[in-house]
């Protein structure tokens, strides 16, 4: 069995502590984290290597940031997108190919507003992470994409879906993206188990959101044909979100056989 994690952190250096505690409790083979807001010299990867991983981060200092850590295996690292795709000015996408799983931990962005240039840049973001799997591997290989999208797949990943009309994060633009995606060969691993569920996975800090349950499941782990038929668990551990100084995501967990 391969456990598989994602989680947006929100600054390792401020929850890395959290970070270490859940590890050890859950006890992931591969974990990816997003928003680490660290330049690559600062990653803590002598820390991980003591715990039994290897890693590899993608960073840019007080901003974004991603990377991967597993204990099965960590070879042909590529940092942002693949081949002569235009790279992006931003450290949000590193991939890695971990137990012949082929990851990338990707940390979409936001788009603020649908009438902010960050939106388009969104969207063109979205469209080069399929170019990028295009190059980098095959839908007929072991794959799996998985962090931060920023972007909640239908209402029932929405607390108030006509509170959120017309925002980032449910445009029909952005839900296109992620069928794209689809097309291509990937499938949503949590809805593979959990139909219909209203579960979340971000909350945000404000106005005890989390415990009046008003969040949004954006943070997903897309899988290739034989990671659907592989994959026989997949969980949000909202328990990493409790506590003191939590990050606003919680991991989300998946089991392969």
């Amino acid at each position: 069995m391969i456990r598989l994690a994602t989680w947006n952190v929100n600054s390792l250096k401020a929850r890395l502590e959290r970070v270490t505690e859940w590890i050890e409790d859950v006890q992931p083979d591969v974990l990816c984290l997003q928003e680490t807001k660290m330049a690559d010299d600062a990653f803590p990867s002598l820390h991980f290597e003591a715990m039994g991983y290897e890693s590899a981060h993608y960073g840019q200092g007080r901003w974004n940031g991603v990377a991967i850590i597993s204990k099965v295996g960590l070879t042909d690292v590529v940092a942002n997108f693949a081949g002569e795709i235009e790279p992006d000015p931003d450290a949000r996408i590193i991939t890695a190919t971990c137990a012949d799983i082929r990851v990338s931990s990707v940390y979409v962005p936001n788009g603020r507003a649908i009438d902010d240039p960050h939106y388009e840049y969104k969207l063109s973001w979205l469209d080069r992470l399929q170019q990028h799997l295009q190059i980098d591997t095959s839908p007929e290989r072991d794959v799996i994409v998985t962090g931060d999208f920023n972007i909640a797949p239908t209402d029932v990943d929405v607390h108030d879906p006509n509170k959120l009309a017309m925002s980032t994060h449910v445009t029909e633009a952005e839900r296109l993206r992620l069928t794209a995606l689809e097309q291509w060969g990937l499938s949503d691993l949590f809805r593979h188990h959990h139909e219909g569920e209203r579960l979340f996975s971000w909350w945000d800090y404000r106005s005890g959101d989390f415990h009046m349950g008003r969040g949004l499941r954006i943070d997903l782990i897309m899988g290739s044909p034989s990671m659907v038929e592989r994959s026989n668990f997949v969980v949000v551990d909202r328990n990493a979100r409790k506590g003191p100084s939590p990050s606003d995501h919680a991991p989300v967990v998946v089991d392969l056989t």
